[in-house]
């Protein structure tokens, strides 16, 4: 991952590379698809607090943009493999577990925010990303910091096994910042950490933090701060192993951009009131991601 000069971490202009793709060809039913077929059910793996993408309401029911979206793909695959009764099951995971659970085949999809990168892409497959967006930082509302530099001496924390952590300890190293950086298990802990003074940002996806400061009790007390330090492509992570299962997933995913539907549930999700308090995010969708759709595609750029 590449990162700007220090003094234009705030300023550097970002550019995404779009590239056109192409559907996979077809190929023999694998695990993922057989394993659905036998138990006539899809396993959607959901978070229990990644606001707006998947997260837990007030029913503890799975609910959020990318829940939807993987459940119009359910929804495919049954017509695919005229299954009418095809059932969906749930399973919460956690940022530690969520891949091994498409690993492992305990979910079929992974339905949250999870970053697209090289790394992750040697566990398992990706399909079109649902969402771009950058690592920026949560402060107290009444914190002077405005730029990654000025934690320079002071605590960052960010949530375990995710890119934008990883994106923080090496701009730590590469700047020589002094930062001391610290890991919470979860989101709702990282920020719980920056009201309580435990920490003095929280470095994390820009959209989950506007989210996730929705959801406190009061959202005035925090703020988010910067301009983004990385790019980040969200999409549905599912088993790289059956390329069937994949085609299926992708096409239904160009399908719901090029048709606009996807549109419409991103103005459900991020234009509207949303459960459990009815909070509206009131967030228009990014030019980075109408770029993106304009070429609905797997591959992303890094």
């Amino acid at each position: 991952m590449t990162f700007p000069k220090l003094s234009q971490l705030t300023s550097a202009p970002l550019l995404l590379a779009l590239a056109a793709g192409a559907a996979s060809p077809l190929a023999q039913a694998g695990p993922v698809l057989d394993r659905i077929k036998e138990k006539g059910t899809l396993v959607i793996a959901h978070r229990e607090a990644s606001v707006p993408f998947s997260y837990l309401d007030a029913d503890k029911k799975p609910v959020g943009y990318a829940v939807d979206l993987c459940l119009r793909v359910a929804e495919a695959v049954k017509k695919k493999l005229n299954l009418p009764n095809l059932k969906i099951g749930y399973l919460m995971v956690s940022t530690a577990d969520r891949l091994p659970a498409i690993v492992d085949g305990r979910a079929d999809l992974e339905c949250s925010s999870t970053t697209n990168t090289p790394d992750r892409r040697k566990q398992v497959a990706f399909t079109v990303p649902h969402y771009i967006t950058g690592t920026r930082y949560m402060v107290r509302a009444d914190s002077p910091i405005e730029l990654l530099a000025q934690f320079q001496g002071k605590k960052l924390v960010s949530t375990k096994t995710t890119a934008p952590l990883k994106s923080i300890e090496q701009a730590n190293r590469e700047y020589m910042l002094g930062i001391t950086i610290l890991e919470a298990p979860e989101h709702l802990k990282a920020v719980e950490m920056v009201e309580k003074g435990e920490a003095d940002g929280f470095a994390m996806d820009d959209i989950l933090l506007y989210g996730l400061i929705a959801s406190r009790p009061d959202p005035s007390k925090l703020k988010v701060v910067g301009k983004f330090l990385t790019i980040e492509p969200l999409a549905i992570a599912l088993s790289k192993d059956d390329p069937e299962f994949k085609r299926i997933v992708d096409e239904e995913m160009r399908r719901l951009v090029l048709s606009r539907e996807a549109y419409k549930l991103y103005e459900r999700w991020f234009q509207q009131p949303i459960p459990p308090k009815n909070v509206n995010l009131n967030l228009p969708m990014n030019y980075l991601l109408k770029d993106f759709w304009k070429y609905p595609t797997d591959h992303v750029p890094n």
